[in-house]
């Protein structure tokens, strides 16, 4: 008999079918693992003046300036409340060929679960002028539904320009200033 582990081995990574699950309020999210970088503990975000209601700012990843956005506000909710269970969930989104990793504030990070294709229903349409394009589906985990992302849909490309030059600027702002001399 082959372990699971053994199985998942041979299976390629495109179909393993993972999704890391996490909390926005009282409702479960998941996105393909495939697209997660890594989790941190919710940590200090530098605010950015002039940018949209969405993006919290951005934090230092390992000398590194990465975006920070609030699912929450993102997807017309309430924003994440700060507890000890937040986290910043690093992605990497591609828009039209650009790419650029984004930190995505969650209330919690649950599970990585396993969602078989035959356990995921098409995105609901709701008909009117609610948009639904950044839902991948309705994943069965259990007895419950949870939302599966389309990471890259929830950001379009002028918001990721925008997010880079968030990035940028602060990196400009945070770099070591040029000795200058003065004279009296």
């Amino acid at each position: 008999m082959v372990s699971n582990m053994a199985a998942m081995q041979q299976q390629p990574v495109e179909e393993l079918n993972k999704y890391l699950c996490f909390m926005l309020s009282d409702k479960r999210y998941a996105a393909n693992i495939l697209r997660i970088k890594e989790i941190m503990e919710h940590m200090e975000v530098t605010t950015i003046p002039m940018m949209p209601e969405f993006l919290c700012g951005v934090t230092n990843l390992r000398g590194r300036v990465v975006p920070v956005i609030d699912l929450g506000k993102r997807l017309g909710m309430d924003a994440v409340s700060i507890g000890r269970r937040t986290c910043i969930v690093i992605m990497e989104v591609t828009v039209q060929g650009s790419s650029m990793d984004v930190g995505i504030m969650v209330d919690a990070v649950n599970q990585v679960a396993d969602i078989a294709p035959d356990q995921i229903e098409s995105a609901p349409s709701f008909g009117g002028n609610l948009s639904t394009e950044f839902i991948e589906g309705m994943g069965k985990v259990g007895d419950a539904f949870v939302v599966l992302l389309n990471i890259d849909r929830l950001l379009s490309l002028d918001d990721l320009t925008l997010l880079g030059d968030a990035g940028n600027m602060t990196a400009q702002v945070t770099a070591p200033a040029e000795q200058v001399e003065v004279h009296s």
